[in-house]
């Protein structure tokens, strides 16, 4: 689930940051996690494919911890 998005149009390439939560269903335990990106991105050609005219480059994990663990 997305929290929120930090983008900055102001300079090229953008840089955006990414703020979200993870949950994972296991058998016995939901664990949750904080789960935090950057990338940057750069203009392309729009194709059916891509309509937005966006690259991503230099995707980065930046955040990937436990919050908590619960007995389902």
């Amino acid at each position: 689930k997305v929290d929120s998005i930090r983008c900055d149009f102001n300079h090229y390439p953008y840089e955006v940051t990414t703020f979200a939560r993870q949950r994972i269903l296991r058998e016995s335990t939901v664990t949750e996690r904080s789960l935090v990106t950057t990338c940057r991105l750069v203009n392309v050609s729009r194709s059916d494919n891509n309509p937005q005219g966006f690259l991503i480059e230099s995707f980065t994990i930046i955040e990937n911890r436990d919050i908590g663990q619960y007995e389902r």
